[in-house]
């Protein structure tokens, strides 16, 4: 850059900052190329450059001022972000994993690895669908810890959730096609998905998951149904197997298409899981919706779907028209991270650290007067709040705790308050019982 952008560059931001006020008098081009070691006429460039843009003034003989004409707005601009993820992690901010437990040195490593060792043909754009080398260590991975078996031409890499989901309804939908979404449930994607002209139909969710049969019930047509089964989100039940068995005969028999989302199937604290529906889907009816973002680390920002094999070529055309956007480094590098054992060694770890924190939390919060839902598994917990719960979400969130409503993540169904809440990167008792504390004392 320039030196008299540079130095342009300051002065601007001195107005914006407030430090120069507007009216105020700046030195003569002549005493101020003194104090910086320039020209006389990289200052005056800089003056004339603001001159222009309107940010000063010039007065003849009297010299050069900030122009009397600005109106600054000093108030604070709040970061612009997706999904509601604050840029600075929160305390019990909720989708965050243990950021202090990612091991970034062996990260570091791997993708140095990568980057000495890449070719010519690693600078191009990669297939549509995403790195192969990757969506074979996807495929690995899936018969492993989930018995379910595809193959790497099955597999579409995605930059998240939402990208997903956008390409599941490019690919399959119609406009005014429906969709069963559990209520409660995860609200930020209902947006991506109304978008895409999908009508939410909104199912209740008991203690064995989704309602088949209140689906099937009020809304036979529908084109699609979303759903959490391994641990809904939020309320941590797992879709019993009868109700799998059920949903499953639905979307065959109605040609519908079910969408599961196994954001965080990976951490189970209690008793066996049970088989994910794309296990069991004979009718080729599932499309299996996974990411790292839980796993690993969110600024990864790669998710992936498993497609059945009869819509393999109808998902290539659509993911053709904008192509993987995940950089190809990172995906090798995630390639390589998952066949080196690192990722499996990764969860390992956190399972262990996070069944700790859990413990920790919950009895904190119960320490200090909370009744916790019990669950089996998954990064959240929700404490029971009799009636109205969203003033006190808004008490706590106003005391910096990322904490959310339950009634927040609810269409139409009705029941009981709640307060959710992760204990992810709670590291320690005593910090479990700090933030238990500042809790209770900010909705008290």
């Amino acid at each position: 850059m320039p030196r008299y952008q540079q130095i342009a560059r300051q002065l601007k931001t001195a107005i914006e900052k407030g430090e120069l006020k507007p009216g105020t008098r700046l030195p003569s081009s002549r005493t101020w190329s003194q104090e910086l070691g320039v020209s006389r006429s990289t200052v005056e460039n800089a003056y004339a450059d603001l001159v222009a843009q309107g940010w000063l003034e010039r007065r003849g003989q009297a010299g050069t001022f900030v122009s009397q004409q600005l109106r600054l707005d000093t108030s604070p601009v709040a970061p612009t972000v997706f999904a509601g993820e604050n840029p600075t992690p929160q305390l019990f901010q909720m989708g965050l994993p243990a950021l202090d437990l990612f091991p970034r040195e062996v990260w570091a490593r791997v993708m140095g690895r990568r980057l000495r060792t890449q070719t010519r043909s690693d600078l191009a754009l990669g297939d549509v669908s995403g790195e192969l080398l990757l969506r074979q260590a996807i495929v690995d991975y899936l018969r492993v810890s989930r018995s379910i078996e595809c193959l790497p031409e099955q597999i579409f890499i995605t930059s998240g959730y939402a990208a997903s989901m956008t390409l599941i309804l490019r690919a399959l939908a119609n406009p005014g096609a429906g969709m069963w979404v559990e209520d409660p449930g995860f609200p930020l994607i209902r947006p991506v998905i109304t978008q895409e002209q999908v009508e939410l139909l909104p199912v209740p969710v008991d203690g064995e998951g989704l309602d088949v049969s209140a689906g099937i019930r009020n809304y036979p047509q529908a084109r699609f149904a979303l759903l959490t089964p391994a641990h809904q989100s939020p309320l941590g039940v797992a879709l019993s197997l009868d109700r799998r068995h059920q949903l499953l005969e639905w979307a065959a028999h109605a040609r519908a298409w079910i969408i599961e989302d196994d954001y965080d199937s990976e951490f189970r604290y209690h008793g066996k899981p049970l088989p994910p529906l794309k296990s069991l889907d004979a009718p080729q009816r599932v499309i299996y919706a996974g990411t790292f973002s839980k796993s690993l680390f969110p600024a990864l920002r790669t998710a992936w779907l498993v497609v059945p094999v009869t819509e393999v070529a109808r998902f290539r055309r659509q993911a053709a028209l904008t192509a993987c956007n995940v950089p190809l480094l990172w995906q090798q590098t995630l390639a390589d991270f998952i066949r080196d054992g690192h990722f499996w060694r990764h969860l390992k770890k956190m399972r262990q650290h996070y069944s700790q924190r859990r413990q920790w939390m919950e009895s904190a919060l119960t320490e200090y007067g909370f009744t916790v839902v019990p669950q089996q598994g998954g990064i959240q917990l929700v404490i029971s709040v009799s009636g109205e719960d969203t003033a006190l979400v808004r008490k706590a969130n106003q005391a910096g705790l990322a904490v959310q409503a339950l009634s927040q993540w609810r269409i139409t169904s009705t029941g009981e308050g709640g307060i959710l809440l992760s204990f992810t990167n709670i590291p320690s008792v005593e910090m479990a019982r700090q933030a238990a504390r500042q809790l209770r004392l900010a909705i008290t």
